[in-house]
């Protein structure tokens, strides 16, 4: 199975909501007892170490607001299974939509030996999978860049989980 990051964008309301009552975020994430999912939500698999570490160069935190964009934000509520979620704000959702390189810089970027000397989840591929999962990371990056662009067009803030 493995570990997923998963988004939600959120408007000011709801941030506002959900700080106030943190234990309300569970079912906000996971509706309908968990078999639906929030409004403008996305997932970007288990892609979202490499998508962290090509634009910041590190596997840990990194400098905002590159690593806002997996990473970042104040923790909200309660361990989800893979820790707590973290919410950003809407200007941490602006900063990341305007950090977050091209997608040519984005791909050239790509070490394949670095990124599993680096332990970049999951490690066992980016070696063994070459080009392949280059592809696989490019491919959840537009999914995240869309997402950011959308979410800062609105005025919104975000939740980030892993999932």
């Amino acid at each position: 199975m493995g570990m997923a990051a998963c988004f939600a964008a959120i408007d000011q309301k709801t941030s506002d909501r959900l700080r106030l009552n943190p234990d309300e975020l569970e079912d906000y994430l996971y509706p309908d007892d968990g078999d639906g999912e929030p409004e403008n939500y996305i997932d970007v698999d288990k892609a979202w170490h490499g998508i962290h570490y090509l634009p910041t160069g590190t596997s840990d935190e990194g400098q905002p607001p590159l690593s806002w964009a997996i990473l970042g934000g104040a923790e909200l509520g309660d361990d989800m299974g893979y820790g707590p979620a973290r919410i950003l704000t809407p200007e941490q959702v602006k900063a990341v939509a305007g950090a977050l390189p091209s997608e040519e810089t984005f791909k050239a970027s790509y070490a394949p030996q670095a990124m599993e000397a680096a332990q970049v989840y999951p490690d066992v591929i980016w070696v063994r999978d070459g080009d392949e999962a280059l592809e696989y990371l490019v491919e959840n990056y537009k999914v995240m860049v869309e997402f950011y662009q959308s979410a800062a067009s609105r005025g919104d803030g975000a939740i980030l989980w892993l999932c």
